[in-house]
């Protein structure tokens, strides 16, 4: 390698590895400090100047890394699992952001087929942005958590065929031609790929996997990956499309986990390579020129996905929070809108410009995203106070007839895993229960089973009060998130003060919390875990009997009383 070259590498190395620290120090996502650590060692900013050429060949390899993870985490099983919420919210999402591309687009003095591209690039989020945010807020688990996360892997499946399709209609001939033959090349290569994935890849790793040496494995794996993408780039298809394709083939293996944690590390490294390489793209003096341009792209983003979003959910039936907090959850561009734009840019469909426009919005909606997520109490008391469609925004509760003559019974809040295991044992021992569950399809699931359901959100005192609170005699408050479940304690506390309650804790620090709010008892479900891990470990090494009792009441008494 050149010694030219090798410098410009390790400095683009060091820049994305500063980039990232400041960005994870000030509460942004990573992603954001590698693309503004390229646009400070680009070729349009002053000091320290990096040639493009030097890693764009390490950035496309992590773009083939980033779709072949994609695609070996989504196994046939999990499509199915996206259920019809995501389907129809994902679809309708992109669909609309679409629509509204070719008004933006001829703003820019674009094509109709251009602006399209604008859209389907805008309508794309950013899975790991929004996930770090929900995750950081305990929102995973929650209804509108998994409707968000529904609607991203839509998003991700759909950045697929644009790769392939968007392209093709904005070059020279139009759509009428050039479709059906990039479409009969994408299905040679998909019908190539399940003949290898089916036959010939599991024999190769399984004999590889058998002689344990485990570089050698991870070598097939790395070939396969970008042997298939090359192959895509070498029919008129895209490297992120095969490597994509290359994924969903070992989605089926039997070294699907292993083949992930693998390829992980490689897949980190050059992607990080990929976002300073867009950075470096970037001239700042173009985005200044358009910033009004960017404003108006970063709101449509914002208010078209919450709009799509919250309307689709909205009916399917789902709660008006449910919706509002999803919509907002997703509100930003992401990292396979760079993809897309890129292919777009090589192919010739859309202007450079379209490249910096969809880069500095990314920018912007990202940086924005965690406060706009923060609006959502604001939103929803305004929308609450709407003539007509206020309604449709006030927490939902329907009370089950069966709860009215429920005594000394218990109140399960959120019937999750844990929640469910609590039921099941309280209904072989005959106790009295309730359980008041947010989500329609488990509320239906449970009243087939003839289980009283209080259909509604647990947090809200309205809600509580159909549960029978005042004459019951514990509430598990085990909805997954964490602020709801503070509100809970402190609401059911208020109608009670009687009332034992037992909540479940997301971390060492919500513990605490949750004892200042009244909660008798604590559960934090990963330390509890961790105890019997402890307990096992101890029994194999003969420490049995009051030792053992001594050593886990100890290790408890140290979480909680800390906590």
């Amino acid at each position: 390698m050149n010694e030219g070259v090798f410098l410009d590498l390790v400095l683009a190395l060091l820049a994305a590895f500063l980039g990232g620290v400041v960005a994870q120090r000030i509460g942004l996502p990573v992603v954001v400090g590698y693309v503004l650590a390229g646009v400070a060692v680009g070729p349009f900013t002053p000091g320290l100047r990096l040639q493009p050429s030097a890693i764009e060949l390490l950035a496309e390899i992590g773009v083939a890394f980033l779709m072949f993870t994609v695609g070996a985490q989504l196994s046939r099983a999990e499509l199915r699992r996206l259920g019809r919420v995501a389907l129809v919210a994902g679809l309708a999402e992109i669909l609309f952001l679409t629509a509204l591309g070719p008004p933006l687009g001829r703003l820019l003095g674009t094509s109709v087929s251009q602006g399209l591209f604008l859209g389907a690039m805008l309508s794309l989020s950013s899975t790991v942005v929004a996930l770090k945010i929900l995750g950081s807020r305990g929102e995973l688990e929650s209804l509108h958590g998994r409707a968000a996360l529904g609607v991203l892997i839509v998003q991700d499946l759909a950045a697929i065929p644009m790769v392939v399709v968007l392209p093709a209609t904005s070059q020279e001939g139009g759509i009428g031609w050039r479709l059906p033959l990039v479409a009969g090349q994408a299905a040679v290569l998909v019908l190539g790929a399940y003949v290898l994935g089916d036959r010939v890849v599991p024999w190769v790793l399984a004999h590889v996997a058998r002689a344990r040496a485990r570089e050698l494995f991870l070598l097939g794996v790395v070939v396969l990956a970008l042997g298939t993408a090359l192959a895509a780039q070498a029919i008129g298809l895209s490297l992120a499309f095969g490597a994509f394709l290359a994924g969903l083939v070992m989605a089926e293996s039997e070294f699907r986990a292993q083949v992930v944690a693998g390829i992980l590390p490689f897949r980190d490294l050059f992607a990080s390579l990929f976002f300073l390489s867009l950075g470096m793209l970037v001239d700042p003096t173009v985005l200044a020129a358009h910033a009004p341009m960017i404003a108006l792209l970063t709101a449509t983003v914002v208010v078209g996905k919450l709009l799509a979003v919250a309307a689709a959910l909205l009916a399917l039936g789902l709660a008006g929070r449910v919706a509002i907090m999803a919509g907002l959850a997703i509100g930003q561009v992401g990292e396979f809108s760079f993809v897309v734009a890129q292919v777009g840019v090589s192919a010739g469909a859309v202007p450079e410009l379209f490249f910096e426009l969809i880069l500095a919005t990314a920018l912007t909606s990202v940086v924005l995203s965690p406060f706009v997520l923060r609006t959502a109490p604001w939103l929803l008391w305004a929308l609450r106070h709407l003539p007509r469609l206020g309604s449709r925004f006030e927490d939902p509760v329907e009370p089950d007839p069966r709860a009215v003559g429920l005594r000394r019974h218990v109140v399960v809040a959120g019937c999750g895993r844990v929640g469910r295991e609590l039921v099941e044992t309280l209904q072989r021992r005959g106790l009295p229960h309730l359980v008041i569950e947010y989500d329609p399809e488990v509320v239906d699931e449970l009243r087939r089973q003839g289980v009283p359901v209080v259909y509604g959100d647990a947090a809200s005192p309205g809600v509580l009060e159909h549960a029978g609170l005042e004459r019951a005699r514990l509430l598990a408050a085990l909805v997954p998130d964490a602020a709801d479940v503070e509100a809970m304690v402190r609401a059911a506390l208020e109608l009670n003060p009687r009332l034992d309650v037992v909540a479940r804790a997301r971390d060492a620090e919500q513990v605490g919390r949750l004892r200042q709010a009244g909660a008798s008892e604590v559960v934090q479900p990963e330390f509890e875990a961790g105890v019997e891990v402890i307990r096992h470990t101890l029994q194999r090494f003969g420490v049995v009997g009051t030792e053992l009792g001594i050593l886990i009441g100890g290790r408890r008494r140290a979480f909680y009383e800390r906590g």
